[in-house]
C-alpha cells in the first residue's frame, strides 16, 4: 500500500454516520466504468461483503445491474432531480449496514446538466458524499499519455479527491507496467489495478429488453467473467482501505425522511388506517425511486405490490394506482390477456380512483400498443391515443415538468424534475375536443405539451421524483384517503 493509501482522515466530531464508499468514475462514457463496478460488486458480494450499490444520475438499467450482482436493491444518487441534502441522506439511509459501498458515475467524471459546471455530474456527488474517487482510463495505444489525462482531470476540481486509477483495455502486463509508473509519478496516486482487452466483457447496447434478460440471470456469466478479471487484476485489499478511508458524513439538519414517520416496508396496518396504493411490479413494471415510494409511505400511505404479469388484478382495497415505467411492449400480449387487471383500471378511471401512471404504465393506458414486429395489442384505452414502438430512440434527457392545469400531484403551475427515455411514440387524438395534456416539459429541445390529466388520472412519459416536490406525494396520499372513505 501506498504513502497516499496510508494517509489518514480526521473524523468530524459532528458527523452521525462511517461509510465505507468508493466512487467508480470514467474519462467519459465507454471508458470501462460499469464493467469496473460490476467486476468490484460482484468480487466484493462474493468474499462474503454486503455491497450496496448506487448510481449516480436518473438511470434505471445500471442499478438493476447492481441489484443483480449484489443481491441487494441499488439506489439512484441524483443533484439535478433532488436537492443536496437529499442525495447525503439517501446515501447515508440506503448504505446503513453495507460492509462497502460501490457509487457507479454516469458519463465522465465531469459531465453533467450544465457543461461549464459540475451541476449533475459524478464530481458533484463524489464531493457531496464526500467520497473518494476510482478514475477508470482507457489507456489503448497510450502511455505516458494516460498521466497527462489523469493529471488533466486532478486539476480540473482541486475539491475533488481522485484517489486512485484502474487502467482498461491494457495490451498487456508489459503495456499495464509502463502506464502504472508513469501514472504514479506524474500524478501522486496509486494506480491500483488494470483489465486487459476482452471482448467477452463488452456490456451489451442498452434496448428496452434488457432489463428482463438480467432478471432471467442471462448476464450472470458477464458478472462472473468481469469479477475474475478484477480479482486477477486488482489489489482489492487496497482498494478496500481506500473506501474505509472515506470521512464520516452527516445527516441533514432538516431531513427529508423521519424515521418515526416512516414505516417498515411491507408492515401491516390496520384496514382502513391508512390508504392503500396498489403498485404494479414485476418484469414489465419496475421503474421506480425507491425515494418516491418511501415518500408516499411517510405520507401516510400503504404500498401493496401486485404483478399484472402473474395474473394478478389491482387489489380490492386499493384507493390508488401507481403504474412506474418497464418494458411493456415486451410483455404485450401478457397484458393484453390478463383483461381482469385492465377492466380493473377502467373501472378505476370511471370512479375517480387516484391513478399515477408514467412511461411504460402510461402506454398500458392507451387504446393500442403497436410492438417492435407491427404485431398490435389492445390495452386499457382510457386515454385517447396509441403507442407504437420504433427502433430509434424517441426521448432522453432531464424535464422539468410543469402542470398545465390542477391534476393529481400538481397544481396549476407548480414545477417537478423527472427524467424520460423511451422508444416509443404515442399519437394523440385530438379530434373532438381539446387534449388535456398534463405537462409543459422543458428539455434540452425546448418545450413540448405531454401526458394526459383528467380527474385523478395523471399520466405521462416524463419519470417524476417526488422529492424534488415532496408535498406532491402528501397531495396524492390525501386524495387517496378522501377516495377511501
Amino acid at each position: 500500500m501506498t504513502d497516499v493509501m496510508k494517509q489518514a482522515v480526521q473524523p468530524d466530531p459532528s458527523a452521525t454516520a462511517l461509510r465505507s464508499r468508493i466512487v467508480v468514475a470514467g474519462t467519459g462514457s465507454g471508458a470501462g466504468k460499469t464493467t469496473v463496478t460490476l467486476g468490484l460488486m460482484k468480487a466484493f458480494a462474493d468474499s462474503g461483503l454486503r455491497v450496496q450499490g448506487f448510481k449516480c444520475g436518473p438511470d434505471y438499467i445500471d442499478p438493476t445491474y447492481h441489484t443483480a450482482a449484489t443481491g441487494t436493491p441499488s439506489r439512484n444518487l441524483d443533484s439535478w432531480m433532488t436537492s443536496a441534502d437529499t442525495v447525503r441522506e439517501t446515501f447515508i439511509r440506503a448504505s446503513e449496514g453495507a460492509d462497502i459501498s460501490v457509487i457507479e458515475g454516469v458519463m465522465g467524471l465531469y459531465d453533467g446538466k450544465d457543461p461549464l459546471s459540475n451541476t449533475g455530474s459524478t464530481a458533484e456527488i463524489a464531493m457531496l458524499t464526500d467520497s473518494p474517487v476510482l478514475l477508470v482510463v482507457d489507456v489503448r495505444s497510450m502511455a505516458r499519455s494516460a498521466a497527462a489525462i489523469v493529471l488533466g482531470f486532478q486539476r480540473l476540481e482541486p475539491k475533488l479527491r481522485i484517489a486512485g486509477v484502474i487502467v482498461n483495455r491494457c495490451g498487456s502486463q508489459g503495456h499495464y507496467s509502463i502506464v502504472r509508473k508513469a501514472i504514479e509519478q506524474e500524478c501522486g496516486i496509486p494506480v491500483l489495478g488494470w483489465l486487459k482487452r476482452d471482448d467477452g466483457l463488452d456490456i451489451p447496447e442498452r434496448h428496452l429488453g434488457l432489463v428482463p434478460a438480467v432478471e432471467r440471470g442471462e448476464l450472470e456469466p458477464l458478472f462472473q467473467r468481469a469479477a475474475e478479471l478484477i480479482r486477477a487484476g486488482t489489489d482489492l485489499e487496497a482498494l478496500r482501505a481506500l473506501a474505509d478511508s472515506a470521512p464520516p458524513l452527516s445527516l441533514p439538519a432538516q431531513p427529508l425522511f423521519a424515521p418515526d414517520r416512516l414505516p417498515a416496508e411491507g408492515s401491516q396496518v390496520a384496514t382502513g388506517e391508512r390508504p392503500v396504493i396498489a403498485v404494479a411490479k414485476d418484469a414489465a413494471f419496475n421503474f421506480y425511486y425507491p425515494e418516491n415510494l418511501d415518500l408516499l409511505r411517510q405520507s401516510g400511505a400503504e404500498i401493496a405490490y401486485f404483478s399484472p404479469l402473474a395474473g394478478e388484478r389491482v387489489p380490492q382495497h386499493a384507493s390508488g394506482l401507481y403504474l412506474g415505467g418497464g418494458f411493456p411492449e415486451e410483455f404485450a400480449a401478457a397484458i393484453a390477456a390478463n383483461t381482469g387487471f385492465l377492466e380493473d383500471i377502467r373501472s378505476a378511471v370511471r370512479q375517480d380512483m387516484p391513478i399515477f401512471a408514467e412511461c411504460g404504465g402510461y402506454m398500458v393506458l392507451a387504446r393500442t400498443l403497436t410492438d417492435r414486429a407491427g404485431s398490435v395489442h389492445r390495452m386499457a384505452g382510457v386515454i385517447p391515443s396509441d403507442v407504437r414502438m420504433q427502433e430509434k430512440r424517441a426521448a432522453l434527457g432531464y424535464r422539468e415538468a410543469t402542470a398545465l392545469q390542477d391534476c393529481l400531484l400538481l397544481e396549476a403551475g407548480e414545477t417537478i424534475r423527472g427524467h424520460e427515455f423511451h422508444y416509443s411514440v404515442m399519437a394523440y387524438d385530438e379530434s373532438s375536443t381539446p387534449y388535456p395534456y398534463a405537462y409543459q416539459t422543458k428539455g434540452m429541445r425546448g418545450l413540448q405539451s405531454e401526458g394526459y390529466a383528467q380527474g385523478n388520472l395523471l399520466a405521462a412519459y416524463t419519470h417524476i421524483h417526488l422529492a424534488s416536490l415532496p408535498k406532491a406525494a402528501a397531495r396524492w396520499v390525501e386524495k387517496c384517503r378522501a377516495y377511501g372513505q
